[in-house]
């Protein structure tokens, strides 16, 4: 059977993306691993009427609501290949199934590589965060800190400032001409000394230790983390992607079409910067476009 639309990746983006698909009454799969990338946090902030909720808690309801319309099919799987073939495409399950739509969406998301500082990774999501406006005001007015990885970590810095007093880790890096006048009039302190851990209770975070011996008290640490696609079905489809400052970005036009007919790309795969609000508006308009053209050709 030809779906009208496979949907790969079950998160925000895709969920979005199918709803508005199934409401327009076509039949969609989407095949899903349930590895969200924001699965390390408990709480997602700043997504309208869900302020403060689980995301795991957003996407089961958002999946059982889904899956009450008749058109709609969820697999648990991987995909693993795919192919451009007459009027539409072709998925390859790590199953063993292979399905076919007319249109297909990419919604797989990125993961994120994260330094290899001890006591980093297990605190991802909790007290070792990326985005201030998901969590900072949970942290107001505490000791903040930044760990250096890109030029643009300096401009991170300077927004940070705005949640608490801000301390931006050159963990050895230089800054670029100009950041330390910027930095100054923000009030952030500029720190040198390579970072070697990071220390706390559990997944609380009191302190980064320096590699001079000294400790340097903080309660939340910012990470602008590297982060690339989750599949490699966007490369090997030959869609065009463009190089972003944290990671890879698939190319999309305001109708989130990527570079080849037919094939949409939705999410943080898609855009920069990232939230949840994003990566539903960008389904949204992802499964409209797709319906569009289903419609029109």
């Amino acid at each position: 059977m030809k779906h009208d639309a496979i949907i790969v990746g079950g998160g925000f983006a895709g969920l979005a993306a199918a709803t508005y698909l199934a409401r327009a009454r076509r039949s969609v799969r989407i095949v899903d691993t349930g590895k969200p990338r924001n699965r390390f946090s408990d709480a997602s902030h700043g997504f309208l009427g869900h302020d403060g909720s689980d995301p795991r808690h957003i996407l089961a309801t958002a999946r059982r609501q889904l899956l009450a319309y008749p058109t709609v099919e969820l697999i648990e799987d991987e995909a693993i290949a795919a192919q451009v073939q007459d009027n539409g495409f072709s998925v390859q399950l790590a199953g063993g199934e292979k399905i076919e739509a007319h249109k297909l969406i990419f919604a797989f998301g990125l993961r994120d590589d994260l330094p290899n500082l001890p006591g980093l990774p297990e605190r991802w999501g909790k007290t070792v965060l990326h985005c201030p406006y998901c969590h900072g005001i949970e942290f107001s007015d505490l000791e903040l800190g930044v760990l250096y990885r890109v030029p643009m970590s300096a401009h991170q810095a300077s927004l940070i400032a705005d949640w608490g007093p801000t301390t931006l880790y050159l963990n050895g890096a230089e800054l670029a001409p100009g950041d330390a006048a910027m930095l100054a009039a923000r009030g952030v302190k500029v720190e040198p000394t390579v970072v070697t851990g990071l220390l706390g209770e559990g997944l609380g975070l009191s302190a980064l230790e320096l590699e001079d011996g000294r400790r340097s008290a903080i309660a939340a640490l910012y990470v602008a983390p590297q982060s690339c696609f989750t599949s490699p079905l966007a490369e090997q489809l030959g869609a065009a992607i463009d190089q972003g400052p944290f990671g890879p970005m698939i190319r999309t036009d305001a109708d989130k079409m990527t570079s080849i007919r037919g094939l949409y790309a939705a999410g943080d795969i898609a855009r920069m910067p990232h939230s949840v609000s994003w990566a539903v508006a960008d389904g949204v308009t992802a499964g409209t476009s797709a319906h569009r053209a289903l419609v029109f050709g």
